[in-house]
């Protein structure tokens, strides 16, 4: 009797996973066949009221049973995941020919693309580029440079001072001392980097602003080979109509010291509202390093000479791109950077 009403809830389970149409359906019937309180488990509480002699065949049955039923769930669970996933890929078809949607992709800042175009001008005459701490010692960033002990550029007002000995650098030419305290002559190099000022934020001026200088010393290096880097520098970046003007100027660290002027682009040396009516608009400082610079470095000054030069780096950009207002490259406005 009892392996009757094993055959027929065997039979009752195939016909039912026979007729489910979903996944629910199927878990459904495994519950309600092969659960803790399934049918099959009824069934066999009652394997209590058989013999000894009939338990272990009626025992196989109910496993055969439970395996038929586990098998036709398997199949059918199959059978159904084939056919969502042919219903969804034939619902969900895309169109490989329809054009894709494009990729904002990201571009470099105005001043960095200028920053790598005046390193590459450099690079081809055969500088390399070093770099330096930002947080320096008043050594390396005044009395190494020939800055005498009452100079403007050591007042608190003008510098960020940690404490008496340590300041945020104001320029990067105390990268220029630790080179030629490290290396033997020829020296050729450029160091862009950031430095700190206590200027006001206007149009023209920022307590954080962009630097790269130049240094090269060697036997017989004049002026005309500072002149010659700064040519080649402005042709480079402004085109081969670029002219120059050197002033005379002072310097601590360099002996004869010059600023030099780029010519207006707008007016031609004419005279305008962008060079303020004077023709000509101030760039850099630049000179020839000074003996006791390269003295107190341990290079005799008596063999070699050197130029420098420092220049920022948002002046250069906003020359190139003619823009108006410094503040305007660090406001990381899209619709301003787009444009370059």
């Amino acid at each position: 009797m009892l392996r009757q009403n094993l055959e027929e809830l065997r039979l009752k389970a195939l016909e039912a996973v026979r007729n489910a149409r979903d996944a629910v359906s199927l878990e459904n019937i495994r519950v309600g066949f092969l659960g803790k309180k399934g049918e099959l488990t009824a069934v066999l509480k009652q394997m209590g009221s058989l013999s000894p002699e009939e338990r272990p065949s009626v025992g196989a049955f109910a496993n055969d049973v439970r395996a038929a039923i586990e098998a036709a769930l398997e199949k059918a669970s199959g059978l159904l995941a084939r056919q969502e996933l042919a219903k969804r890929l034939e619902e969900e078809t895309a169109d490989v020919t329809l054009p894709g949607k494009p990729a904002r992709t990201g571009r470099r800042h105005p001043m960095q693309t200028v920053l790598d175009d005046v390193v590459g001008i450099f690079l081809g005459m055969g500088f390399s580029v070093a770099e330096g701490p930002e947080v320096e010692t008043a050594y390396y960033c005044f009395d190494a440079l020939n800055h005498s002990p009452d100079h403007p550029a050591r007042d608190p007002q003008d510098t960020f001072y940690f404490d008496d000995d340590t300041v945020l650098r104001t320029q990067t030419s105390s990268v220029q001392i630790r080179v030629m305290e490290n290396a033997k002559p020829p020296i050729r190099i450029v160091s862009p980097g950031k430095c700190y000022r206590k200027d006001e934020i206007d149009a023209t001026h920022s307590a954080h602003f962009h630097q790269i200088e130049c240094l090269a010393v060697d036997k017989g290096i004049t002026m005309g080979d500072l002149k010659g880097a700064l040519q080649t520098m402005m042709t480079g970046l402004y085109g081969p109509d670029v002219k120059l003007r050197f002033r005379p100027h002072h310097f601590p660290y360099t002996e004869p010291s010059a600023e030099v002027d780029l010519q207006c682009f707008a007016c031609k040396g004419a005279g305008c509202r962008m060079c303020k009516f004077e023709g000509w608009i101030e760039m850099l400082g630049s000179g020839m390093v000074h003996p006791a610079v390269l003295d107190r470095c341990g290079i005799d000054s008596s063999v070699y000479s050197g130029f420098a030069f420092g220049v920022g780096i948002e002046r250069l950009t906003l020359m190139r791109y003619k823009i108006n207002d410094l503040r305007l490259l660090y406001e990381n406005d899209v619709r301003f950077l787009r444009q370059f």
